[in-house]
């Protein structure tokens, strides 16, 4: 079962939810079942993808995106997310190109210990902001941005990081609220043509 609801699948969907399925769209036809999960409500998809793709994917993002990746795994493991975890560590390790680094990585992250990663430390404070964030969102002061500027953040990536983990926590809640399953997903792709904020394609 791909979700908790009802979906339609991609051979018989019409309207405006072929037309979207048709742009995220990866190898045979695959769409994600976190996107598929939007089928009753396409217009909840057409949101979801332009934030995502727009948070995550967009070339005038200065923060590597490998690390934005990093975040995102970090986020959901602590959201228990096991399917954006999985989908999104892959998309990890392909933009790594480093596979020892990438499980050095995860494993720090499933010991909930950043500054055991090989990442630097603008990179682990980054984690421990994105943690504070995840857990208890109403415990952040100016003092935990201005320790981000002080590891070496501008303000915009400290907005890039602050949007990547807002993102993972809604896609973490609409994978777990509605018991999205990878089944029949295929893992790491994403839409890779950053230049172009409206080509949605998985590659």
């Amino acid at each position: 079962m791909m979700s908790w609801i009802r979906t339609v699948p991609f051979n018989e969907a019409t309207g405006k939810l072929k037309k979207l399925y048709e742009r995220v769209t990866g190898p045979d036809n695959n769409v994600d079942n976190i996107m598929m999960a939007h089928s009753l409500r396409p217009h909840s998809m057409e949101a979801h993808m332009a934030v995502y793709k727009n948070v995550l994917h967009h070339s005038a993002n200065t923060v590597p995106k490998w690390f934005l990746e990093v975040l995102g795994v970090w986020v959901s493991a602590l959201n228990r997310c096991g399917y954006c975890v999985e989908h999104h560590f892959a998309g990890l390790q392909r933009l790594l190109q480093d596979e020892a680094r990438g499980n050095e990585i995860r494993a720090a992250i499933e010991a909930r210990d950043p500054a055991s990663a090989p990442l630097d430390a603008a990179q682990v404070a980054a984690m421990g902001y994105a943690r504070k964030l995840t857990e208890a969102p109403g415990d952040l002061i100016e003092a935990d941005v201005s320790a981000l500027r002080e590891a070496g953040w501008e303000d915009g990536e400290i907005l890039e990081i602050n949007q990547v983990c807002s993102y993972f926590s809604y896609a973490n809640r609409t994978v777990l609220g509605l018991g999205c399953s990878t089944e029949g997903d295929v893992l790491g792709l994403s839409p890779n043509n950053s230049d172009n904020p409206g080509d949605w394609g998985h590659r």
